[in-house]
């Protein structure tokens, strides 16, 4: 009963999922693992954890969004509930002012957390719609916000539109906290999202499409050159320091900044949501797995 619960909301989180394809296989000089580093079981007394987060201090902050709430994983190792509810946040990420951003699924909004757990709605829709439900964020050095915004029809909304309001696309809010423009569409179902602030690029995968797309991202914050990444979806996703691009979904599939694939991380689990890099030196590779969390030491920096 317990598989068919967490299958169920599996389903309803990030819709039927098609056959994987990735890129070929390149063997990495060096295993990303840290030597003798073995995948350790945090916690799992969740319905479905998704959006780790890391703050300054390289504690992590994830949600449980069946149980509505934001807990947070310190460095040293402890867990704890920091808010609840908390709008049903799905993705989260920190601005340079360490407000949380957070994907408020409840109400199809995004929303601004203080550090005293106070919460300003930044966005609820656009042209006077609803927003399909802002799925997850990242954001630039500046403070501009980019977000997705796939359609997933979720069991605890209440109301009478149930269907999908605008195209699903990826958005972006200006530093200003006003001006939002359509930054990337033509999407299936753009989900994950990740940029790199110092050279200027983000990527964006289509889960729905088994596709992740690079962009760069000019003056203007402007997303421009799209160029596909990889034949691989992604339900959410990291950087590390060297440019390797971490991808979720069964398990955790490593490429490097051309493509490639170089590493495959199993996790014993139906799905692996999301993923980033967490700790004091940045070297925890947390993870974000159905009903678990789990970490892995590595021998490489998350951005």
């Amino acid at each position: 009963m317990r598989t068919q619960l967490k299958l169920v909301f599996l389903l309803a989180c990030v819709g039927w999922m098609q056959p994987v394809v990735v890129c070929a296989q390149q063997a990495p000089a060096k295993s990303l693992i840290a030597d003798n580093a073995k995948l350790k079981l945090v916690a799992d007394d969740y319905k479905f954890t998704e959006g780790p987060a890391v703050d300054r201090q390289g504690n992590v902050f994830f949600t449980d969004q069946p149980n509505d709430r934001i807990l947070k994983w310190s460095a040293d190792g402890k867990i704890e509930t920091w808010l609840t509810p908390c709008g049903r946040c799905n993705g989260l990420f920190f601005e340079p002012h360490g407000n949380l951003i957070g994907c408020a699924d409840e109400q199809n909004q995004l929303w601004s957390f203080a550090p005293d757990k106070s919460h300003t709605v930044l966005l609820d829709g656009i042209d006077g719609k609803r927003f399909n439900g802002p799925n997850d964020v990242w954001v630039d050095a500046d403070g501009t916000l980019y977000f997705t915004d796939p359609y997933y029809k979720r069991p605890y909304w209440d109301r009478e539109v149930m269907e999908a309001q605008v195209p699903k696309r990826v958005y972006r809010l200006a530093s200003d906290g006003k001006t939002l423009t359509v930054a990337a569409e033509s999407f299936k179902q753009p989900n994950g999202i990740v940029g790199d602030a110092a050279n200027r690029i983000l990527y964006v995968a289509d889960i729905g499409d088994n596709k992740t797309y690079r962009f760069r991202i000019n003056g203007d914050g402007e997303l421009i050159d799209r160029q596909l990444f990889c034949e691989m979806g992604s339900d959410g996703m990291t950087l590390d320091v060297l440019g390797n691009v971490y991808l979720t979904g069964r398990g955790v599939t490593v490429f490097d900044h051309d493509g490639h694939k170089l590493q495959e991380i199993d996790v014993p689990e139906n799905w692996t949501a999301n993923v980033c890099f967490g700790g004091q030196e940045r070297k925890t590779l947390f993870i974000t797995a159905s009903d678990s969390v789990y970490t892995l030491e590595m021998n490489v920096q998350g951005l």
